[in-house]
């Protein structure tokens, strides 16, 4: 109990005492006595005001501080790189056909170089339970996979990266998956010659100008207005000279 309210009551009880045994002349001066106690509380309250009210400025600005921090210490996003090729989606027939034809199994790992909205590694997760890495550089495509990914329910099988898939060590992979143009499958040819043995390379549309595919098949979907071709090749790749020649332009 504070002071303040110490005093208040030590003086309600003296007023009570006089009314019962002192004369009442004496008990009539008492209440002069008891006037100026209500202006210390009015101060001591207004104090009191003051202290709580600089106490939750503190706290604001320190809870305003802390809610900034991570703004400054946040690392910048990955930057952008133009996409090599225009997005056109595989048609979910082919891809079902891709990974038919690369044999993906349970314990697999599926690497898709420019993964577009994630259907190829969706699908390789959700039917055959391989872990899967969809890469791709434009935000957009990122974003959309990712979304997908969510809504299969596969988020604990695939993951989705945005980066350059000319810098990937793809040693790892047992699967490469491929929608790109001729010119850019060449272009991976360096990277695709350090998969461990018996890995396989399936692209859609596009060979590989001087690796030979191992298998290759054309398919005509339904309700597609053209046929779609599919080559397979089983890692470890050879390439002629004239394709040594190509990648070092």
């Amino acid at each position: 109990m504070n002071k303040i309210a110490q005093s208040l009551l030590l003086l309600a009880a003296l007023s009570c005492g006089c009314r019962s045994s002192e004369r009442p002349s004496e008990a009539a001066s008492e209440p002069r006595v008891a006037e100026p106690a209500s202006r210390p509380v009015e101060e001591a309250s207004a104090v009191d005001r003051d202290l709580q009210q600089q106490v939750q400025d503190q706290a604001l600005a320190e809870e305003q501080s802390e809610t900034t921090q991570p703004e400054e210490t946040k690392e910048p996003a990955p930057q952008s790189k133009t996409p090599d090729v225009v997005y056109v989606p595989t048609p979910q027939p082919v891809v079902d056909k891709m990974l038919q034809m690369a044999q993906v199994k349970k314990g697999d790992v599926v690497y898709d170089l420019g993964c577009g909205d994630g259907r190829i590694v969706v699908t390789a997760a959700k039917k055959y339970g391989a872990r899967a890495y969809g890469f791709d550089v434009d935000p957009k495509r990122i974003e959309e996979a990712k979304r997908n990914v969510e809504q299969a329910g596969v988020g604990d099988l695939v993951s989705i990266q945005q980066a350059d898939i000319f810098t990937l060590d793809l040693s790892d992979a047992d699967v490469v998956t491929l929608y790109l143009l001729p010119e850019l499958n060449v272009r991976l040819i360096p990277q695709l010659q350090k998969l461990k043995k018996g890995a396989r390379i399936v692209s859609h549309d596009f060979d590989m100008a001087g690796v030979a595919p191992l298998h290759q098949v054309a398919m005509k979907p339904v309700d597609e207005p053209r046929e779609h071709s599919i080559f397979m090749w089983r890692a470890p790749i050879k390439r002629a000279a004239q394709t040594e020649a190509i990648t070092a332009r």
